[in-house]
């Protein structure tokens, strides 16, 4: 699988649902720890920043599947979001049909958690399940 491929898929599992910033980067680097070597991976090289595991390389693969027409990137004001186009969603879905049979719904269980989450929320369960990754924090979690 290529990396634009796990970027397909991950969204997909979102069913629709658009994702921010920090949603897709925390979905992909939870993918990468919990399901990397199960599926060929890890995809990403994540590492400590501002708000948590980050990995630009996530832009450049986000960016690339835009230039495709596979994903949409939605700007309001300064808030940005990214949504798969139908044709992005229907090969994300063929994809995850791919996978083990328990890997999709757990993908879509997880996608769903994240999504669920608010940001310091996120950015906290994230440093409490891999403290390693608050080393470059500038985000001061209020628990």
């Amino acid at each position: 699988m290529e990396r634009g491929d796990l970027v397909l898929m991950v969204l997909a599992a979102g069913e629709g649902a658009p994702h921010t910033p920090v949603q897709v980067q925390k979905l992909l680097f939870l993918v990468d720890r919990r399901l990397g070597p199960r599926i060929s991976g890890p995809y990403f090289d994540f590492k400590p920043y501002f708000y948590g595991p980050f990995d630009r390389e996530v832009y450049v693969e986000l960016e690339t599947l835009a230039g495709r027409r596979l994903l949409e990137i939605c700007s309001e004001g300064t808030r940005r979001s990214y949504r798969l186009t139908s044709d992005g969603q229907q090969k994300g879905d063929r994809l995850l049909s791919e996978l083990a049979p328990e890997m999709a719904p757990y993908l879509r269980s997880l996608s769903s958690a994240v999504r669920r989450l608010r940001f310091g929320e996120l950015v906290s369960a994230i440093y409490r399940a891999y403290p390693e990754m608050r080393v470059n924090s500038v985000f001061q979690s209020s628990e």
